[in-house]
């Protein structure tokens, strides 16, 4: 049985009862549920979750109200929940800090399937599926990367900005740290998304473009003139290392 704790937001008691019926049949038994965002909001500040589904059209504050406060206590992947299918509102709950988009209605085990793809490569409480040799090992000791105005820590999961750790969504962090990995190497929208989500149609280019946004504004001195990640015209984006380490005040 997985131990992940997630935590399903939606007013709708029958779409809540087949949600927690498929998940319980796939493992994961620490389900908490919430009807309106003042009670997520609320169950955030005393519990720990490691996934959120939350739907958009709540009672009172939206979905996409309550996420940005959400996002103060906590890292979690948010999969948003919603009628809704227009790109701005895609781009809506993309902005706010969500993770991931479905719309009603939908295949339960859709939404299984996504929830195993934000926890497999998110939560450390999750089994891994195995790669390489039996017994291979890795060294996580020189993992961190160093490009003056900001660290990433991969081993211990932190971005440092100018000394100060920054929140970081999972997604976000794991875009940087692939681009850290790749450094002056071009990759397109859709190179990025399978590569990063893992993931092949499960969604479109406005998902890279939104979690660039979002990186820029945590990294770069000025995110509208970005230094480090660039965006190469008619092809992608790449991360370019600065040739000395910068020395700002």
């Amino acid at each position: 049985m997985y131990d992940a704790a997630i935590l399903l937001v939606d007013d709708e008691q029958t779409i809540v009862e087949i949600l927690q019926t498929v998940l319980y049949k796939e493992g994961f038994t620490h389900i908490d549920t919430a009807q309106s965002g003042e009670e997520a909001i609320s169950r955030c500040q005393t519990k720990t979750y490691d996934l959120i589904v939350l739907d958009v059209m709540l009672p009172g504050r939206s979905g996409i109200e309550i996420c940005p406060f959400l996002r103060q206590t906590t890292d979690a992947p948010i999969l948003f929940l919603t009628a809704r299918s227009s790109d701005f509102d895609k781009l809506s709950g993309f902005a706010v800090g969500g993770d991931d988009y479905i719309t009603k209605p939908f295949n339960p085990l859709e939404v299984v399937a996504r929830v195993r793809s934000q926890l497999r490569r998110y939560v450390s409480k999750l089994p891994q599926q195995p790669s390489g040799n039996v017994g291979e090992s890795r060294d996580f000791s020189n993992q961190i990367y160093d490009y003056g105005r900001f660290i990433v820590n991969e081993c211990a999961g932190e971005l440092i900005v100018r000394g100060k750790t920054i929140a970081c969504p999972a997604l976000v962090f794991q875009l940087l740290l692939f681009l850290c990995k790749h450094p002056n190497q071009i990759f397109t929208k859709r190179e990025l998304y399978e590569k990063v989500w893992g993931e092949e149609a499960l969604s479109d280019d406005n998902t890279v473009m939104v979690h660039i946004h979002r990186l820029r504004e945590r990294i770069e001195q000025d995110p509208s003139d970005p230094r480090f990640i660039v965006n190469v015209r008619g092809i992608g984006y790449k991360l370019v290392p600065p040739v000395a380490k910068e020395n700002e005040s």
